[in-house]
C-alpha cells in the first residue's frame, strides 16, 4: 500500500521447499531526544564531514547504500531520507533495492570487495555474525546516545530501528496465548521464508529462543496453521490483507500503521507469554567503500534527528534514537511484550542452520 504499507523486508527468488502461492497483490504494508540545540549542532557536523568529502571533486560524488525493497518503495523511508541527506551532502545519494535483509548480505558476500556499495543498511542482529566473519565491513566511527532497550556496544553494526516479532490479526479474532495454544488451534497464519527473510529467520530464533530443545515439535504441531511461506514480508502481509489467513508474521508496531495512516484500529498484534523475539535492525560501511567519508557523513546523519524523525512512520518501526519531536500519538497504543527474548548475534548464527533444516523437516511432512 502506498501510505498503506507498513513495510518490511522484500523478495529474493522463491526458496525451494514449500510452494508459494502468489496472487496479484496490492502494495504492501510495513513494518515495519536530541532538543532542538544539539539537532542544530549534529546536522552543522553531518554538514562538515558531507563538504570535507566533496571538497576535492568538481563533480557530484555519489554515495551508494544497499538496502532492501521496502525501504526504497514511495511509501517507504527512502525517499524522504534521500532527500534530507542530499539537502546537506552536496552529493547524489543512490539506494538500491536488493531484496530482503537476508538477500542484500548473499549479494554483498557474492559481489565480495567489488561490490559498488559504499553502505549496507537493513541487516539485523541475527545475520552481523555471518556479516562481520565475512571481513567485509569497516567500523563506524560513530558515538550516538541511541534508545535501544538492551545495551549495544558494536563498533561496525550501527541500528537505525528496532521493533519485536509477533503476529498480527483483526481485532476480532481470538488470539492465542503462546506457541503452543496457536498450534493447537485450527488458525491460519503466513510466514516467511528464513532463508530470504529476516522476519521468516527471525521467527526460528524467536521458537528457538523461547522452546530451545522442543523447538521440533513445536513446528510439527505448527506445520498445519501455515496456510504458505513468502519470499519476503511484504508478500505476506499483502496476502493477509487479502483475507488468506487468520494472522500474518510482523511486528508489535504494525497496528500503528493501520491507526495512524488509515484511521482503522481493526488490526491487532498478538502478544504471547513466552516472550517475543527483538530485531535491531543495522547499517555498516563496507572496508572497500568508494566515497568512505561519505559513508561515514551518512551514518552520523543516520542517527541524526533528521533521519530518525521520518523512520516510525514510513518504516513502522521504533527509531534507535527518539525524535526530538518524540513518537507520534498512535504509537501510545501499540502493545508492547513484558518479556523480550534476544539472543547474542554469535548464538544466533550458531543455530541458524539446525533450525532451519527442522523448520523444513516439519512444512515438509
Amino acid at each position: 500500500m502506498h501510505h498503506a504499507n507498513p513495510l518490511n523486508l522484500n523478495r529474493l527468488e522463491p526458496a525451494e521447499g514449500r510452494p508459494f502461492e502468489f496472487s496479484s497483490m496490492p502494495p504492501s504494508v510495513r513494518r515495519m531526544k536530541e532538543d532542538n540545540g544539539m539537532k542544530t549542532k549534529h546536522l552543522i557536523h553531518v554538514a562538515g564531514l558531507c563538504l570535507a568529502a566533496t571538497a576535492a571533486s568538481a563533480q557530484t560524488p555519489v554515495l551508494t547504500v544497499y538496502t532492501y525493497d521496502s525501504f526504497v518503495s514511495e511509501w517507504g523511508p527512502g525517499p524522504a531520507v534521500e532527500a534530507a541527506f542530499e539537502e546537506v551532502c552536496n552529493c547524489d545519494l543512490q539506494f538500491v533495492g536488493a531484496g530482503d535483509g537476508a538477500a542484500l548480505m548473499s549479494r554483498v558476500r557474492l559481489e565480495g570487495a567489488g561490490t559498488e556499495a559504499d553502505i549496507v543498511l537493513g541487516l539485523d542482529n541475527s545475520l552481523m555474525a555471518a556479516a562481520a566473519e565475512s571481513g567485509l565491513f569497516a567500523p563506524h566511527g560513530v558515538d550516538a546516545a541511541l534508545d535501544l532497550p538492551v545495551a549495544w556496544t558494536d563498533d561496525t553494526f550501527l541500528p537505525f530501528d528496532w521493533g519485536y516479532f509477533a503476529f498480527v490479526s483483526d481485532a476480532d479474532t481470538q488470539a492465542p496465548a503462546d506457541f503452543r495454544a496457536l498450534a493447537a488451534s485450527d488458525l491460519s497464519i503466513i510466514i516467511q521464508d528464513p532463508r530470504s527473510s529476516t522476519p521468516g529467520l527471525g521467527l526460528l530464533t524467536w521458537v528457538k529462543a523461547a522452546y530451545g530443545d522442543e523447538a521440533t515439535a513445536l513446528w510439527a504441531n505448527l506445520a498445519d496453521n501455515v496456510v504458505t511461506v513468502t519470499p519476503g514480508w511484504s508478500e505476506a502481509y499483502g496476502l493477509f490483507l487479502e483475507g488468506e489467513s487468520d494472522a500474518v508474521l510482523s511486528y508489535t508496531t504494525s497496528p500503528a500503521y493501520h491507526l495512524i495512516a488509515e484511521e482503522d484500529a481493526s488490526k491487532v498484534a498478538w502478544i504471547f507469554d513466552e516472550g517475543h523475539y527483538m530485531q535491531v535492525e543495522v547499517a555498516a560501511k563496507l572496508a572497500g567503500a568508494d566515497a568512505p567519508e561519505l559513508a561515514d557523513a551518512f551514518l552520523a546523519f543516520m542517527v541524526s534527528d533528521a533521519f530518525q524523525s521520518i523512520i516510525p512512520t514510513t518504516n513502522w518501526m521504533y527509531p534507535a534514537v527518539e525524535p526530538s519531536a518524540g513518537m507520534p500519538e498512535g504509537f501510545g497504543a501499540v502493545v508492547s511484550p513484558e518479556k523480550a527474548l534476544i539472543l547474542p548475534p554469535e548464538d544466533a548464527a550458531a543455530l541458524r542452520d539446525a533450525a532451519i533444516e527442522e523448520w523444513r523437516a516439519a512444512l515438509a511432512r
